[in-house]
């Protein structure tokens, strides 16, 4: 049963989720929603293919090509991770990095150590800083909740253009279910292939023309997976992925150094989930990847609930310092910095979008699977 009178400020008993989600709902027991859903998630990777099933299908594609697959490398410990082990059992990929400007010394570093000790080629796409500059500005203006859209769209269109580019059939990603298999709350993000959204915000709140953002929607998800059959893999979720494990790993022997939170590795991505999105959204993004960490075992609830007391960052004064860096680099003063984090919150949908298009899309190719299958049904 389902409690339907949600309290204010309402936290599950099991994880670190609450009231703060958008659609939280609370069972009898004091289990919410969110880490229910990842339960029976979880339940459903056994049922995935084996590593060695993987591994048999991405060599067949290899043929005479240089690389047999893409790994995407943002210089975090779940990207770095999937590098390493690529390579370890037996792959030949290409490195590929999005640069956009933003990011740290620490990654960089981490970046550089790996694909050194590893000997992997290393492909670096730059987007013209002040091209990404205009269109974040535009973001900030608009309001909305997910600034990251163009991080995270620019990243999955560059590792697909690169596949295609170097004709591998397979993209291994850093994404996982042990450090990221929530869901993520509806006011907390956008959806990732909405290029509609982006160049219509880009457009109403900029003059910036997009020349070397690539834009990635649901035409180019359909040429890229449909027509040219190019696989996006969860790579971790074929192996035991421990974060903490996977982080001494590569520390002894890469020299990797980790950072506070998920996805701190990224400067802005810092400064915005550690100060924008709790100053001006209400959103503390550590609830969810805390409680993923504690609903895959890999610390406890007790663990989780002292850290996010502590401040999003390592302290005041590393935050006062990101804050300054994102005034120098957006060319911003303090006022406006204050004025944008009181202003209210404007719906992406507002904007026009193609989440419609996506979903009509997302129905009918299922729709496609199921009436392929059965008519392949042996009879």
């Amino acid at each position: 049963m389902v409690s339907c009178n949600l309290l204010k400020d309402q936290k599950c008993s099991r994880c670190l989720m609450d009231t703060s989600a958008e659609n939280i709902h609370f069972y009898d027991n004091g289990f919410c929603n969110y880490c229910t859903d990842y339960q029976n998630k979880h339940k459903h990777l056994s049922k995935k293919n084996t590593l060695e099933e993987l591994l048999t299908a991405i060599k067949a594609k290899r043929k005479n090509n240089q690389y047999d697959c893409i790994v995407g490398l943002s210089g975090g410990i779940d990207s770095c991770y999937a590098l390493f082990k690529a390579v370890e059992v037996g792959l030949k990929p290409l490195a590929v990095h999005m640069d956009n400007g933003w990011n740290s010394e620490l990654a960089q570093n981490n970046i550089s150590n790996l694909v050194n000790y590893l000997n992997v080629d290393l492909y670096t796409y730059v987007i013209d800083w002040e091209e990404y500059r205009n269109m974040q500005e535009a973001f900030l203006k608009a309001n909305v909740v997910d600034v990251e859209l163009l991080y995270d769209n620019a990243m999955m269109a560059v590792n697909y253009k690169i596949a295609s580019k170097f004709k591998t059939k397979y993209i291994l990603s850093g994404m996982n279910i042990n450090s990221e298999g929530f869901n993520i709350p509806k006011n907390w993000s956008w959806h990732k292939n909405d290029a509609r959204n982006i160049s219509q915000i880009v457009k109403k709140f900029s003059n910036q023309k997009i020349n070397t953002f690539p834009l990635f929607g649901t035409f180019s998800y359909i040429k890229y997976e449909i027509i040219k059959k190019i696989k996006w893999i969860s790579f971790l979720d074929f192996i035991e992925y421990e974060k903490k494990k996977a982080i001494e790993e590569l520390s002894l022997k890469t020299n990797f150094k980790k950072y506070p939170y998920k996805h701190y590795e990224n400067i802005f991505t810092r400064f915005y989930q550690g100060y924008i999105l709790p100053e001006k959204f209400g959103i503390d993004k550590r609830k969810m990847h805390l409680s993923n960490l504690i609903m895959s075992n890999q610390i406890s609830r007790e663990e989780g609930l002292r850290e996010i007391q502590k401040l999003p960052y390592l302290n005041a004064e590393e935050l006062e310092k990101d804050k300054r860096y994102f005034l120098k680099k957006m060319n911003w003063d303090k006022k406006k910095l204050e004025n944008y984090i009181l202003q209210k919150k404007v719906d992406h949908s507002v904007y026009g979008s193609e989440k419609s298009m996506w979903i009509l899309f997302s129905r009918i190719y299922k729709l496609f699977l199921i009436l392929k299958k059965i008519i392949t049904l042996p009879r």
